[in-house]
């Protein structure tokens, strides 16, 4: 196992929340399990930590995350 890093690019937190609320399944069932107010506080709570987490300031949302890397051999 080996762990790796990226920058995930976006126009802003609020495009990373609409690609993903749209498009990454565990986002886009959380939303759907949601009423309205709720899936608002979900948006607005997820904008705040993306902005927090923000490394490309003007030029648009740069999030860096981490993976894990496992290969498996016969």
């Amino acid at each position: 196992m080996s762990k790796g890093s990226v920058y995930d690019e976006y126009q802003s937190p609020d495009h990373w929340v609409d690609v993903f609320r749209s498009y990454y399944g565990p986002v886009h069932k959380a939303f759907a399990a949601l009423d309205a107010n709720s899936q608002a506080a979900l948006e607005n709570k997820l904008i705040a930590l993306l902005r927090k987490a923000d490394r490309g300031g003007r030029a648009g949302l740069v999030v860096p995350a981490e993976y894990l890397e496992t290969v498996i051999t016969k």
